[in-house]
């Protein structure tokens, strides 16, 4: 559920920045009248994100069992692929988001009414299906309960929540280190989504060394307690890895992990000429 929570309330607040700096933007700039479309593109955006889940959804359940692991294992993997660079990308673009924004909706502006709809669509469009993919592949090793489908939506709700406070100026958050924290976070997850791909692949006989296991931990974390539980559904952590697991884990885990934290030093790091101004 934590794990469900965490893509909700990153990938919602992402995507309410971009709808509060959108219509602040228009209200700030007398163009309230377009509000309007902003609206119908935001609406058309979520409206193609559930259905986009939803047709994930679908497809896995009508797929024979190796069709099944092998469609679970492609999405584990291009879901990696997108938060991996969403993480990166938007610890670069944080800063400029706002002024990028407001420039393609003065573009839009200029244009008319349906290129406003299409710039606020695809504006919102990209977290959504973001999530959509994120949160699919990260429930694939959960059991089959209702929680990550309420951790997502809490999570939304309070992106949501925070969206209309940074708007209305009723709530400050240091936005670099809420995406620091939840960028650590979410490479976490991201490592146990792309464990549990590789399971899939073994799963569907695309790699060997299912039986293989690297260690087992059953008895000190046994898979059907809470702690198990909790584990597996945050984090994809299984107490008996194959050895391929275990070493996907590591091997994505320990760069990823290594070059944010030096981006994240290089950035807190003063240069000499700042240092002497």
């Amino acid at each position: 559920m934590f794990a469900s929570y965490l893509i909700g309330l990153r990938e919602g607040l992402e995507a309410a920045l971009v709808v509060s700096v959108l219509v602040a933007f228009l209200v700030k700039s007398d163009r309230k009248d377009k509000l309007p479309q902003v609206w119908i593109g935001v609406g058309a955006a979520v409206a193609l994100s559930v259905g986009f889940g939803a047709l994930l959804t679908f497809t896995a359940a009508h797929l024979g069992h190796t069709g099944q692991e092998l469609f679970d294992a492609i999405t584990s993997l291009l879901a990696v692929v997108f938060v991996t660079w969403m993480i990166f990308w938007m610890r670069r673009a944080a800063r400029a988001l706002s002024g990028e924004l407001r420039g393609k909706l003065s573009e839009a502006l200029e244009l008319g009414s349906i290129a406003v709809v299409v710039m606020a669509f695809l504006a919102v469009a990209r977290e959504g299906l973001e999530t959509a993919i994120l949160f699919f592949a990260s429930v694939q090793g959960a059991v089959t309960t209702p929680e990550p489908l309420i951790g997502i939506s809490l999570g939304l709700l309070t992106s949501v929540l925070i969206g209309w406070g940074l708007y209305r100026s009723a709530v400050r958050i240091n936005l670099t280190k809420f995406f620091t924290w939840t960028g650590l976070l979410l490479i976490l997850v991201a490592a146990g989504i792309f464990k549990y791909g590789v399971h899939d692949l073994q799963e569907a006989n695309i790699l060997p060394g299912l039986n293989t296991y690297a260690f087992d931990i059953s008895n000190a974390i046994p898979a059907d307690s809470w702690y198990g539980t909790l584990l597996a559904g945050m984090l994809n952590i299984t107490p008996q890895p194959s050895v391929a697991e275990a070493i996907a884990w590591a091997c994505y885990l320990v760069p990823t992990l290594f070059f944010f934290l030096r981006n994240s030093r290089v950035k807190s790091t003063p240069s000499p000429a700042s240092s002497a101004a």
